[in-house]
């Protein structure tokens, strides 16, 4: 039997992830009755690299998770390298300035999803999951969003509505969304791995025919193996009767001697996961009255591994965008602008990394200016360093670099524990 209800917010937030918890985190603290929208339950593991660049502790700081998710986390990654073919080069990774770490880390999502979500609700948001965002109509005041969960309907009223929920799939809130199916395809694998022997302090590229991965320690003793690969190089390595996650392993394998050496005693941990086609680029941060955080905003390539920090920073950088223009959000000339104003926030801060991140990608995915690049890298390790660099990873957030956990201008203090 059908249930109808309904409830009214300041702002519903649909996803909630890194970038929707972020944003709800944000509003909340700042007094705004907050509504975020999951679809799946927690904890789950996800198609991610997990790793989480140091450039984005001042924020996990200012959230209040930054030592929950230290405990936890892997160790300090203080190297990058590269694995392709015989080659195994490493480099120094970029230190990033503060008081809060030099160096990224990395976390499982099944743990850092729950605990940011943890830390939405503790904020005083109002979490519904799982619970399935159906449609969204826009009214005289906001925005009715419909949302279903077993045979419960609800009617949610929000003043603004924030787009969180990924790219991975077509949804009403990325009208701009392209479903294609081509051999060029990008799909992402990810597993752990117990008794794994790569350097802890280590986090090598993975340079394969037909795509790119990275491995990382992670949470709890686990290595994390991640990778895209293009839709016609896993028809080619496939075999009959193999599956897709056992026929990108064995590609790897084959193809890579550092991770031939890592995982030669390795067992896995748990099942392969496997998700895409990936869709890199730069969409729109605000469109028909509706923002956006995170990858539904957009995304870079993998290989940069910078996945959860833009997400994470594309949350504050909308939050705070919102809390300052509080009072004009009725207004429809005034919404436009402050989305025009959010859209060239998030391109100052995040369109450098898609763009070098496609650069690496396009090339390293190229027969010849892949053998071109590794040459050079073994000439100069050093160039590695550099590349990461490119990458964004010690950009931080320029309203709290350096900053101690004092409330910013345009923030409301309040009481997390209400």
């Amino acid at each position: 039997m059908l249930k109808t209800f309904s409830s009214a917010y300041d702002a519903i937030v649909i996803g909630g992830g890194p970038a929707g918890a972020v944003t709800a985190i944000v509003l909340a603290r700042a007094g705004w009755s907050v509504a975020l929208i999951e679809k799946r339950r927690f904890p789950r593991r996800k198609v991610c690299g997990e790793f989480v660049s140091a450039s984005t502790f001042p924020l996990f700081e200012r959230l209040g998770i930054l030592d929950e998710f230290s405990s936890l986390a892997g160790p300090d990654v203080r190297r990058v390298g590269i694995f392709a073919a015989d080659s195994v080069e490493a480099s120094p990774m970029p230190e990033v300035a503060g008081p809060f770490g030099k160096w990224g880390r990395a976390l499982g999502r099944e743990h850092l999803d729950l605990m940011m979500l943890q830390a939405a609700a503790g904020a005083g948001a109002d979490v519904w999951q799982p619970c399935a965002a159906t449609e969204i109509e826009r009214t005289s005041d906001g925005f009715v969003c419909a949302v279903t969960r077993g045979d419960t309907s609800v009617s949610l009223h929000g003043g603004v509505v924030i787009a969180a929920s990924g790219s991975w799939e077509r949804n009403a809130f990325l009208p701009d969304y392209v479903a294609r199916r081509g051999d060029s395809d990008l799909i992402a694998f990810k597993a752990h791995f117990d008794h794994a022997e790569l350097d802890g302090d280590l986090m090598p590229l993975l340079v394969f025919p037909g795509g790119y991965g990275g491995m990382v320690w992670s949470d709890d003793g686990r290595l994390s193996l991640s990778c895209c690969i293009k839709r016609r190089s896993l028809n080619q390595c496939r075999g009959r009767g193999l599956r897709a996650g056992e026929a990108v392993l064995r590609h790897l394998l084959t193809s890579c001697a550092g991770v031939r050496t890592a995982l030669r005693r390795a067992v896995p941990h748990g099942i392969w996961l496997s998700a895409g086609p990936i869709r890199p680029g730069i969409r729109a941060a605000f469109e028909n009255g509706i923002f956006r955080a995170g990858n539904a905003a957009g995304e870079a390539h993998p290989i940069i591994a910078e996945g959860i920090s833009m997400a994470a920073q594309s949350g504050w950088l909308l939050g705070q965008r919102l809390i300052a223009a509080q009072d004009e959000l009725r207004n429809d000339s005034a919404l436009a602008e402050l989305g025009r104003a959010y859209a060239n926030d998030w391109r100052a801060q995040f369109s450098g990394r898609i763009r070098a991140a496609a650069i690496f990608a396009h090339a390293l995915m190229r027969p010849q200016s892949a053998a071109v690049a590794i040459s050079l890298l073994k000439l100069f390790p050093p160039l590695v360093t550099v590349c990461a660099s490119m990458s964004g990873k010690t950009r931080q957030l320029p309203d709290l670099t350096g900053l101690s956990s004092s409330v910013l201008p345009g923030e409301v203090a309040c009481d997390a524990s209400n």
